[in-house]
């Protein structure tokens, strides 16, 4: 199936707040509408957050996971990729705490501990709409990613009853050797889905000659045990889709990567860049990965959930 590429949809992150786009999802009912909407244009994987519905502040809560997670499990086919990052502000005993329940077929994984800079997006947003939003990002100045090697482990002990297969981010060059590392103390094994995630302040920046050397380095590392995916955040978004593409890999795009659809356009939907992203597919003489063919090419057993593990619904 090298024809087919697969699309992530990051429907709302926890970088971004409301007062920068009336669009974000933050209920569950946006959840469940902006999962299915974009899952119809073309998204095989929603890599999913949770948010408080009251606020929209990026939330760990079971019972927000809750407001929408069984819904888009019943209503699209879509594989669900639930964050294990959450927001950089939480302890890993809260971002484990609904997929530790849930054992999902897909989890984020970052690789690393890094610096993950918000703070210059407080100086675009002039009117907030909620006291915790400027204070959020400016702290961001002071802030630390921590995803050590024994929080990664931690991690796939968590979530190995299924077991889950990761989306394995790399912000950075280092990540792909704290990965081979950790392949060879068999805490993760091949075959690998990487994710690299350029433009996020503290990582690689969107670059092609950044994504050449990282695809080259996980060539020599990792061989053909590897599939990878492009994350450009921001306006780099569709630059960096449309390189993967060209260099055989899949894409990620959504609301959690960027607000925008255009120069100074927000963003209406998720689905609104995933049906862009598909166009630019198509153009490059390739297909849309669909659900099925997606766990075919990650090794992805639908039906384990049923067979092994009891459905974690909260």
């Amino acid at each position: 199936m090298s024809n087919k590429v697969i699309v992530s949809c990051a429907l709302t992150g926890s970088i971004h707040t409301p007062s920068m786009s009336p669009h974000l999802p933050v209920t569950g009912a946006d959840m469940v509408r902006e999962g299915k909407a974009a899952s119809d244009a073309g998204a095989s994987i929603l890599h999913l957050h949770a948010r408080d519905p009251e606020t929209g502040q990026p939330s760990a809560d079971p019972a927000h996971w809750q407001g929408f997670y069984p819904q888009l499990a019943e209503q699209s086919d879509a594989i669900l990729n639930m964050s294990t990052g959450g927001s950089a502000v939480m302890s890993l005993d809260d971002r484990l705490s609904a997929s530790s329940q849930l054992q999902p077929e897909m989890a984020s994984l970052n690789l690393g501990t890094m610096n993950f800079a918000l703070y210059p997006l407080a100086d675009r947003i002039k009117n907030w709409k909620h006291e915790w939003e400027e204070p959020f990002l400016r702290n961001s100045n002071d802030l630390v990613f921590k995803n050590t090697p024994r929080d990664i482990g931690e991690i796939v002990r968590t979530l190995d009853v299924r077991p889950t297969v990761f989306e394995l981010e790399c912000y950075d060059i280092s990540h792909l050797y704290m990965l081979d590392h950790l392949a060879n103390k068999g805490v993760l094994k091949p075959p690998f889905f990487l994710q690299f995630v350029l433009g996020v302040l503290g990582g690689a920046p969107p670059l092609p000659e950044v994504l050449y050397f990282l695809k080259n380095t996980a060539d020599k590392l990792f061989g053909a045990d590897y599939t990878f995916s492009v994350i450009g955040a921001g306006r780099a978004q569709m630059q960096m889709a449309a390189l993967s593409i060209a260099l055989g890999g899949h894409v990620r795009v959504g609301l959690e990567d960027n607000l925008y659809i255009a120069k100074g356009e927000l963003a209406t939907s998720n689905a609104q860049q995933v049906e862009k992203v598909k166009a630019l597919i198509e153009a490059n003489g390739k297909q849309v990965a669909t659900p099925t063919e997606t766990r075919e090419l990650l090794g992805i057993n639908p039906d384990t959930d049923t067979q092994t593990i009891e459905r974690r619904y909260l």
